[in-house]
């Protein structure tokens, strides 16, 4: 069967769904230029606007997990440091050599008049849709970036100034740091934007120098609170993006997710919630803009595995399978089966459960296996998490008494 990997976006043909975010991997001609070269569909360039930003050294900072050195990423950069004149010729440049691309203009204002501005600006460079940043969580200036995106009346406000300004598609860029989205989004909608970005970085602190007392990354013995990205989010912002895609009030409304996307399954799981487009960032950082390759072979084969021959026939698949906690089945209890065959006798299951679940393990010293105390087990599924050779698998289930 015939798989198609293209896509309408807010009504902009779009050859596949991934993009580059806005940031330092999509901040020149050159790298834009090797980025499409490579395969991806679109680029949403580094945010622009009057402000020119003056960055610190060093400005990242990595959280390792599993040998994993980028398991979570911290950055303090804020728009492009470059003068707004020479973006603009950028873009032009890029959309000249590119027709058949996607190009997205990343703008930030201080004032409606400059949301207007660079509207205008952005649609005469040639860019096919307008992203409106409202979330950026380390803007030196507070009438920039995320303390915006907490408004939902500046986000109104904008939006329609940015409105007044194209008549281009325009998306409204999220921050994560709020209780709920969704009001926000609904404003920007209200507004004039078309479509929802969704997550932006999340504000943090990632590590110490407990022996001087600073934070990283060190500038001159300080730091600040900046935002996290990479795949620690990931879990934070499929929650956002389904909250997004189920909500009355933003029904059809196209979804741009973003948020830890490394590999094919990863954007998978923003298109099965509602996204119809995926953008990626700390993931190039660390591999480069091959990891495109792996995206579009990997979604490719899943889908003809599938055989679902258009990617919009997976867009928000897995809504439905999403409901309130107060919704699922607590009538049955589902019992952990052991292979002992495969177990190493490690002792992880036993422990984890006598320590953090239910004591419903007993352990075997002379063989060193683990044996199940189904009076006990509640089905929580702890010792299939901790076993390191998957020897702990979902067994039978049980009806609670």
């Amino acid at each position: 069967m015939k798989h198609d990997l293209s896509i309408s976006f807010c009504n902009v043909p779009c050859e596949n769904p991934f993009f580059l975010s806005s940031s330092c991997v999509a901040g020149n001609y050159d790298m834009c230029s090797r980025a499409l070269e490579a395969g991806w569909g679109g680029i949403v360039f580094k945010t622009i606007g009057f402000y020119q930003a003056n960055e610190v050294s060093p400005r990242f900072d990595t959280l390792a997990h599993g040998g994993v050195p980028f398991g979570g990423f911290r950055n303090l950069e804020q728009i492009s440091d470059h003068p707004l004149e020479e973006n603009l010729d950028v873009l032009h440049r890029l959309k000249q050599a590119y027709p058949q691309k996607v190009l997205v203009a990343s703008i930030m204002g201080e004032t409606e008049d400059e949301w207007t501005k660079l509207a205008k600006l952005s649609e005469q460079a040639g860019v096919d849709l307008l992203e409106c940043n409202f979330s950026c969580p380390q803007m030196t200036v507070k009438s920039m970036g995320s303390d915006v995106g907490q408004s939902e009346e500046l986000v109104e406000t904008y939006c329609r100034a940015v409105r007044k300004g194209t008549k281009l598609p325009i998306l409204a860029k999220m921050t994560p740091n709020i209780g709920n989205m969704e009001p926000v989004a609904i404003a920007a909608i209200r507004g004039g934007a078309d479509g929802i970005a969704a997550i932006n970085t999340i504000k943090s602190i990632t590590r110490l120098d407990v022996a001087h007392f600073n934070a990283y990354p060190d500038v001159d013995g300080q730091s600040s609170v900046s935002g996290y990205s990479g795949k620690a989010v990931r879990p934070i912002a499929l929650r956002f993006v389904n909250d997004l895609a189920r909500h009355p009030q933003l029904q059809n409304v196209p979804i741009s997710g973003i948020g830890g996307i490394e590999t094919w399954r990863d954007a998978l799981e923003f298109i099965l919630l509602g996204a119809s487009n995926v953008q990626v960032t700390t993931a190039v950082m660390e591999y480069g803009y091959r990891i495109i390759d792996d995206m579009l072979d990997g979604l490719s084969e899943y889908m003809e595995e599938k055989e679902i021959s258009q990617l919009s026939g997976l867009v928000g698949r897995a809504l439905p399978h999403i409901v309130p906690s107060n919704a699922l089945r607590r009538d049955y209890r589902v019992l952990p089966t052991f292979d002992h065959a495969a177990c190493v006798g490690c002792g992880r299951c036993f422990l984890s459960c006598r320590d953090g679940a239910h004591q419903a393990i007993a352990w075997e010293k002379g063989p060193r296996k683990p044996h199940l105390l189904e009076e006990k087990c509640v089905g929580c599924h702890l010792c299939t998490l901790v076993c390191p050779t998957q020897a702990i698998s979902p067994g039978k289930r049980v009806a609670k008494t």
